[in-house]
């Protein structure tokens, strides 16, 4: 397992390596891919450029030399911000691409100015200093956006340059109005719960309770007691394999999913000895580390477990992955700090189900997986099979969840952890919300899949996985499948009974089964789940007439 300073290191720089090569003449990009983001090109190569820097800035910082890579750095931010420049980033706008890349510039300079800031001239400090300063002069999205303001004018305040001390305070103060309580922050307007509190709203206050904790001690401790407790509820997404749940939007940023313990141990502060949350981070990396997410030129891919554009957002380019790189800020640590020292220590005991009201999830360990049961959130927003990523009732470690090919047929829908209605040609499945609550144990939450149809579904995990009992209250005729989790089908075993399927293999079960039903399978299209290439999904299927009618359904998950 990886443990000292120089393993983390030589990890880091072997993700890091193949991108010497592409670089741009300027230095202001890294050529990575040719698919396309919603933002411009020139956008795409600023983050290209950028996102390695959230290693490279705390590698720098840490002691740290790679003349290439330092480079590349300065040479780049030079050119990019010169607007006479053929490399020049472009203007900024509202709520820019650019702004969000600022903040891995505006860290690097803060963290290592004696790398990034100081051996550039006086006329290109000054075009960074104005480029950078273009953030005070635009909006940017309300909710975790708000730091980068935050961060950028930090840095420019960090190197005696004009900033806006009225834009941060306001940016804090909106950053403030997302905090719901109990550690957890709302990304935005859509109450989205995902990982942007840990990999980002925390690890940005984290950030910013090193960066000005003196000039504000009194914000940089409410930072840093709301992400102590955010600790204690954010591991429990962690199985003991080091897998993470996958849940939410941005998967792609991969082993980011560690950037908050990171961040923690940087900052000081400890929702749990030092040791666990090293264990943490190493079993993650190590896993991904051990996945075909590189291409073979060892960059890294958009996707999950393996490369897969079907999962992705809009605002995915190809240099996007590299926001991963946020969980090497331990690089940043001297090298006698307690982090280097400690062992990698296993989980703490961790209770058996654990209820997070904020999320409105349940999560239950099972054989050291972990299952989350949860009301599903929608967001109301076209960032990509949005309601796949959020909507569903089950989201776990061993069998993560699938996003659909099209709506077509149930094989393309692969609605997983879903209850899908077939009617018209076209599968449906659970969007937004009308309500839910936690209650006794159980989620309950009311729906609607198309008009015409109201379904109120309780979901109470058991031992061995989880009731779904649904009321579907209906103006028309149509078809209902109950779905499960969905399972690797490679040595795949079947069994089928009277109103119930058992789907198996060496390294797990899934099973449905429901009275009143007819139990079936399907082989989901490749590439639809995030974890593994090819799936199958049992259900039970039931006939809906119109009127008010009750269900209850039986999975097994292990």
């Amino acid at each position: 397992m990886i443990k000292s300073k120089e393993d983390f290191t030589r990890l880091c720089f072997n993700i890091l390596k193949p991108l010497k090569e592409r670089y741009t003449p300027n230095k202001t990009g890294i050529h990575i891919g040719d698919t396309a983001a919603w933002y411009d090109d020139k956008a795409a190569m600023m983050e290209a450029y950028s996102r390695p820097l959230w290693a490279l800035g705390p590698f720098f910082a840490g002691g740290g030399r790679e003349p290439e890579f330092e480079e590349a750095a300065r040479v780049g931010l030079a050119a990019g911000t010169d607007r006479e420049n053929s490399e020049f980033w472009g203007e900024p706008g509202e709520w820019d691409q650019r702004f969000v890349e600022m903040a891995a510039i505006s860290c690097s300079i803060m963290l290592a100015p004696q790398i990034i800031w100081e051996p550039l001239s006086e006329e290109e400090k000054d075009n960074v200093a104005a480029y950078l300063y273009t953030i005070n002069e635009h909006e940017q999205c309300g909710n975790n956006w708000q730091f980068f303001n935050v961060l950028t004018n930090l840095a420019l305040r960090s190197v005696g340059r004009r900033y806006s001390p009225e834009r941060m305070e306001r940016a804090l103060e909106i950053i403030d109005s997302l905090y719901l309580g109990d550690g957890w922050y709302v990304d935005g307007s859509d109450m989205t719960i995902d990982y942007y509190n840990p990999f980002a709203l925390h690890y940005y206050g984290l950030l910013y309770s090193v960066f000005n904790g003196k000039e504000d001690p009194e914000r940089a401790e409410r930072f840093c007691k709301r992400a102590e407790r955010f600790g204690k509820d954010f591991i429990y997404w962690f199985a003991d394999s080091g897998e993470a749940l996958p849940i939410g939007r941005s998967l792609t940023y991969r082993f980011s999913q560690t950037a908050f313990w990171s961040a923690c141990v940087f900052a000081g502060i400890r929702p749990f000895p030092v040791g666990v949350m090293k264990g943490i981070i190493a079993r993650n990396l190590e896993l991904w580390a051990n996945r075909p997410i590189f291409d073979n030129s060892g960059l890294l891919t958009i996707g999950y477990a393996y490369p897969n554009l079907l999962m992705s957002e809009h605002y995915n380019a190809p240099g996007s992955p590299y926001w991963a790189m946020k969980t090497f800020l331990i690089l940043a640590l001297e090298d006698e700090h307690e982090f280097w020292r400690a062992e990698c220590e296993p989980l703490p005991e961790l209770e058996a189900v654990h209820e997070i009201p904020r999320a409105e999830m349940i999560t239950v360990r099972r054989r050291g997986d972990v299952f989350a049961y949860t009301s599903g959130r929608y967001v109301n927003e076209a960032l990509g099979k949005i309601s796949a990523k959020y909507a569903k009732f089950v989201y776990s470690t061993k069998f993560g969840f699938s996003v659909p090919y099209s709506s077509f047929s149930l094989e393309e829908a692969a609605p997983d952890s879903c209850t899908a209605f077939e009617a018209d040609g076209y599968v449906y499945t659970k969007r937004k919300l009308e309500s839910s609550r936690l209650e006794n144990g159980s989620i309950i939450m009311q729906w609607n899949p198309i008009p015409g149809i109201e379904v109120t579904t309780t979901i109470t995990p058991t031992a061995d996985g989880h009731r779904r009992e649904t009321v579907v209250v209906s103006e028309r005729e149509c078809t209902m499948y109950e779905c499960s989790s969905s399972i690797e089908n490679d040595n795949l075993k079947i069994e089928e009974t009277e109103g119930s399927v058992t789907l198996s293999n060496e390294s797990g079960m899934v099973q449905a089964s429901g009275k009143s039903g007819e139990a079936g399978f399907v082989y989901n299209s490749v590439n639809t789940n995030l974890l593994y290439q090819r799936t199958a999904m049992a259900y039970v299927k039931y006939k809906i007439e119109k009127g008010r009618q009750e269900f209850v359904t039986e999975f097994k998950e292990a």
